[in-house]
């Protein structure tokens, strides 16, 4: 997906008559389904200019231009990509990063890092880098086609002197990717003149209309990435959290920080919280370093400890196994789905002699001289998950702690739409503005008529076009115990089409996966998920039926708490707001398509008007 392409002669003329800057202004409202900040506007009208000063200066009228291409599968968008070719007839395609600063200076964190006004981001040339590698990782002209695809920043407002510091600081590995200030320009376009030499507008074209690498999962790769052999290349934000975790790792280690820190990590589902997770865990775990990795998902972390296999030891663990353990024992400590921490580790099975009176998320500060919490508040969906910014801040302050807080902007599932997850969260009502209707194709979503048509889509994109698919469904059904037969029972029944749940914990079925496995093992398709074994995993194509727990009035939703079969959330003050969470889930976990039905008639017809 990309804001505008064209031919760079087109692109100028658009920017001499004012028509570019309106029509990305549209382009974004229609693709991202939200309107552009004032800022990002004001970044398109002074950093497109430049950019076709510079390209006027060397005369490239035939080359092709994309602003605003979103990278494969992500929804981080790289400003410009120009497409051209050499003397030799070789296309050489050019990732072009523009800042508007006049000023910056590396950070003492990292020299991966910079600081502006007391916020970290990424060093420009290494941001750059991270993008170009990713391209070559996934899009096939380059991976297969030998496509020479290299990366630049300007900074055209900027004069040699203000980014001196920045530039004597610029990290090893990313010297291949050069910076140029107003004061060189001359030298970006040497660069330009030399990869832009020749016609490549229909370089560009090929190279949009070709089909990307399938998706990378996560749990495929998680045993590599352990082993510090990493398959995911970490961009923006995802590589300030890690570099600024490791630094901080780094001084507690020295004894030089003077207070223990805490780094909390935020975004939504699909941002990639869990691969920062495991690369943390496999890097540290490399050098050397006490590390230890911990959720409150017994799937996720059975699943993990699976597919390690007797690597994982202790290395895996849950949130409530820190009770009786030494203050600082570990150099860090990695909790992953940090909004699923409750008030107490304490359960019915804890003895007397070991029951605690400190809160969960003071024993997870209290273990590790450096613990990282990464979460989504909107994913918390029991009533005792506690797990949210404010009481991790308020746990900090008691303790002295110094907090470095990261906010995730990306979108690595969902097809890397990160129109899907704004719209599904104003259709849910989990941000304002009120639902809209569904415009966007970067992400295929469906509603059909029945539970056979839901399955016979599942079944379709399977064989077609392969992938793994799976059924979930809101938890409006009773969910038995095997049969005497030792056989699970079909709980989920609308009209003529009855499934059974997947399997309950600890209850062994044959022809079944036990419940932690039910997304990994090729064995759940025909079962249905439940929240408890969908959430914190990701399969190709989802399958969700909206049962009668949620439903659209005509003035919003309506949370009917006599539909639920969970009793747990069903007395739960706040159970409307975990209703809604609970789909969330649910829908979020497709990586390249998702197909919804609902039992109540009236939400169906709203889902057929917004979606169409």
């Amino acid at each position: 997906m990309q804001l505008y392409l064209g031919s760079v002669a087109e692109f100028e003329s658009q920017i001499a008559d004012g028509s570019l800057i309106p029509q990305l202004k549209d382009a974004y409202s229609r693709k991202i389904l939200n309107r552009p900040s004032d800022s990002e506007v004001r970044s398109w009208e002074r950093s497109l200019a430049a950019v076709a000063s510079e390209t006027q200066a060397v005369g490239v009228p035939d080359a092709g231009i994309i602003v605003e291409h979103m990278l494969p599968l992500s929804s981080k968008r790289l400003d410009v990509m120009l497409f051209g070719t050499a003397g030799n007839g070789e296309p050489k395609p050019l990732v072009l990063e523009l800042k508007q600063w006049t000023g910056a200076d590396v950070s003492e964190v990292d020299e991966t890092l910079v600081n502006l006004g007391g916020r970290l981001a990424l060093h420009p040339q290494v941001q750059v880098g991270q993008y170009v590698q990713y391209l070559r990782d996934f899009h096939p002209s380059v991976y297969e086609g030998g496509m020479d695809i290299a990366g630049a920043v300007y900074l055209h407002d900027a004069r040699d002197a203000e980014i001196d510091a920045l530039r004597r600081g610029t990290p090893a590995s990313a010297h291949e990717f050069p910076l140029f200030t107003a004061e060189n320009r001359d030298e970006l376009q040497e660069l330009l003149a030399a990869r832009l030499a020749g016609p490549g507008v229909e370089v560009m074209r090929e190279f949009v209309a070709e089909r990307t690498r399938p998706s990378k999962k996560l749990l495929e790769h998680v045993a590599a990435e352990i082993e510090g052999n990493p398959r995911f290349e970490l961009l923006d934000e995802q590589l300030v959290a890690f570099e600024a975790t490791r630094k901080a790792v780094e001084r507690a280690r020295a004894g030089v920080a003077k207070n223990k820190c805490i780094v909390i990590v935020t975004g939504g589902p699909g941002s990639g919280k869990s691969v920062i997770a495991t690369r943390m865990l496999g890097d540290f775990a490399k050098r050397g370093w006490n590390v230890s990795h911990a959720t409150g998902s017994r799937a996720f972390t059975s699943t993990l400890r699976k597919i390690v296999g007797n690597r994982a030891g202790q290395v895996f663990r849950y949130f409530n196994q820190f009770m009786d353990a030494e203050q600082d024992e570990l150099d860090v400590l990695i909790c992953d789905e940090a909004h699923r921490i409750r008030h107490s580790s304490n359960n019915r099975f804890t003895p007397k002699h070991k029951r605690s009176d400190i809160p969960q998320v003071h024993e997870l500060i209290q273990v590790a001289r450096v613990p990282v919490f990464l979460l989504d508040e909107n994913q918390a969906v029991r009533p005792d998950e506690i797990g949210r910014v404010s009481v991790i801040e308020q746990a900090a302050e008691e303790v002295g702690a110094e907090v470095i807080r990261i906010d995730l902007t990306g979108q690595f599932r969902c097809g890397g739409s990160v129109g899907y997850t704004q719209w599904l969260d104003r259709l849910l009502g989990l941000e304002p503005g009120g639902p809209i209707p569904w415009t966007n194709d970067d992400f295929e979503l469906v509603v059909v008529d029945s539970p056979q048509e839901l399955e016979a889509w599942l079944q379709e994109k399977q064989t077609e076009v392969g992938g793994t698919g799976r059924i979930a469904a809101g938890y409006c059904w009773p969910w038995s115990d095997p049969d005497p037969n030792g056989q699970l029972i079909e709980d989920v029944v609308i009209g003529e089409w009855r499934r059974p749940w997947n399997a309950k914990p600890g209850k062994r079925v044959k022809g079944a996966p036990e419940s932690h496995y039910w997304a990994t093992d090729p064995r759940g398709f025909g079962q249905v998920g439940c929240i408890y074994t969908a959430q914190g995993f990701e399969y190709d194509w989802g399958a969700v039926i909206i049962g009668p727990d949620l439903k659209w009035t005509g003035n919003g939703w309506y949370a009917d708490r006599e539909a639920s079969a969970d009793n747990v959330v069903r007395r739960s003050r706040d159970f409307d707001l975990l209703v809604r969470h609970t789909y969330k889930v649910l829908l979020t976990r497709g990586l390249r398509g998702c197909a919804v039905y609902a039992l109540d008639q009236d939400t169906q017809e709203f889902l057929r008007n917004m979606v169409g």
